[in-house]
C-alpha cells in the first residue's frame, strides 16, 4: 500500500543522490553482513569474474535479513555460477556491437537510435546483458553528445531517441542537458525514452533539478523502469515516480525474468499490481539475454508460457507484460510464442 502523502511524494529528496552513490557498498562481504549473512561467505566465488558489485544501501535495506534466497540480494550478489561456460551464452548476447552505427550509438530498430549515454549504474545487476560491454570506448555523451547528433541530424527517419548504457540518469542533469539542446534542432525527433534503475535502487536521483529539466523538455517523454520484484518497491520509489509523472513522463516497467527470483505467477502477480499502484504499467517481461556468466538465471520457454497463461487468467489485460526475447539482427522483439514448439 501507497502510504506517503501526494505533497511529500513531489517534494525533493532529502540527501543528494551522488552522496548515496558514493555510499554503495562495493564489497560482497560487507552486503553478507548488512543482511545478517556474515556467516554465509560460502556463497561467494573466488573473485567476482571480472563484474564488480555494486548496490545502493536503500535498496539493501529492502533485502530480508537472514535469507539467502532474498529475492532483491539474489539479483546482485556474487555467485560461482557466473564462472561456468554455457553453450549459446556469449559476451555479446544481442547483437549490440553489430548494430553500432556510431560512436556510442546503436540503430537496431526502424525509427528508433539508442544512445549509450554511460557506462556506469548505481546497481551492478548479475544478469546484466552488457556486463562484458566495452564501455570505455563507446559513450556517446563523449565530446558533448556531437557523434551521436551528427548520426541522428543525417537520418530523418529517427523519431526516437532511447537512452540508455549503463544507466543515462547515472549522468549529471547538465549533461543531459547537453543533449536534448542539440534534439531541440532536429525537427524529425519527438520523443524521448530513457531506459533507467536508478528511480527503483536509488529513487533519490529524481530531484528538483531533473524534474525541472524533464518537464521542460518539448519532446514526449517516456521512462522505462526496471523493477523484478514488487519488494523493490517503497515509498522512496513511490514518490520518485509520482515527481517523474508530474514532470509530464508516462511510466513503464520491464523487467527480466530469473529463476529463483520471479520466476511464479504469484511473484509476477504481485509485481505487476505493485507497479500499477506506484502508477507504472507493466510493458515487457524480458526472456534472459544470454550473457555469459547469466546461465543460472535462465527459466526455459515452456514454464514462461505456462506462467503468461497464468498471469492472464489472474491480472486485468493492461496489467499482463509482453512476454519477449531479443535476438540478434531481428528487427523487433520477439513474442516467446514465436519459439513455443
Amino acid at each position: 500500500m501507497i502510504t506517503a502523502s501526494p505533497s511529500s511524494r513531489l517534494s525533493p529528496p532529502s540527501r543528494d543522490w551522488r552522496e548515496l552513490w558514493r555510499e554503495s557498498i562495493t564489497d560482497a562481504r560487507e552486503l553478507l553482513a548488512a543482511v545478517g549473512l556474515t556467516h554465509r561467505a560460502d556463497l561467494l566465488p573466488a573473485d567476482d569474474a571480472g563484474f564488480p558489485l555494486r548496490v545502493p544501501r536503500g535498496f539493501v535495506a529492502r533485502m530480508r535479513q537472514g535469507d539467502p534466497t532474498d529475492p532483491l540480494l539474489l539479483q546482485v550478489l556474487p555467485r560461482a555460477a557466473e564462472h561456468e561456460t554455457r553453450p549459446g551464452y556469449t559476451v555479446d548476447a544481442v547483437g549490440d556491437m553489430a548494430s553500432r552505427t556510431g560512436h556510442g550509438v546503436l540503430h537496431k530498430y526502424d525509427g528508433r537510435a539508442l544512445l549509450i549515454a554511460s557506462g556506469s549504474c548505481a546497481v551492478n545487476c548479475r544478469y546484466c546483458f552488457r556486463r562484458h560491454f566495452p564501455y570505455a570506448e563507446e559513450i556517446a555523451a563523449a565530446a558533448q553528445w556531437r557523434e551521436a547528433l551528427a548520426h541522428v541530424r543525417a537520418d530523418t527517419s529517427i523519431r526516437e531517441i532511447i537512452l540508455s548504457g549503463g544507466d543515462p540518469l547515472s549522468l549529471a542533469t547538465h549533461k543531459l542537458e547537453e543533449l536534448t539542446r542539440g534534439l531541440a534542432e532536429l525537427p524529425h525527433v519527438v520523443r524521448l525514452r530513457i531506459h533507467t534503475r536508478l528511480p527503483v535502487v536509488l529513487p533519490e536521483r529524481i530531484d528538483e533539478a531533473f524534474t525541472a529539466w524533464l518537464a521542460a523538455l518539448p519532446l514526449q517523454k517516456v521512462v522505462v523502469l526496471h523493477a523484478n520484484h514488487a519488494n523493490e518497491f517503497d515509498e522512496g520509489v513511490d514518490a520518485a515516480c509520482a515527481r517523474l509523472r508530474a514532470a509530464g513522463a508516462s511510466l513503464l516497467n520491464q523487467a527480466v525474468l530469473l529463476r529463483g527470483v520471479n520466476d511464479d505467477v504469484n511473484t509476477q502477480t504481485a509485481l505487476a499490481e505493485r507497479a500499477f499502484a506506484a502508477g507504472v504499467l507493466p510493458y515487457y517481461l524480458h526472456q534472459l539475454d544470454k550473457v555469459q556468466g547469466a546461465a543460472h538465471y535462465e527459466v526455459d520457454d515452456d514454464r514462461a508460457l505456462w506462467l503468461m497463461e497464468a498471469l492472464r487468467a489472474r491480472l486485468p489485460g493492461y496489467l499482463v507484460p509482453r512476454l519477449v526475447r531479443e535476438l540478434q539482427g531481428h528487427p523487433a522483439k520477439r513474442p516467446i510464442t514465436d519459439f513455443a514448439r
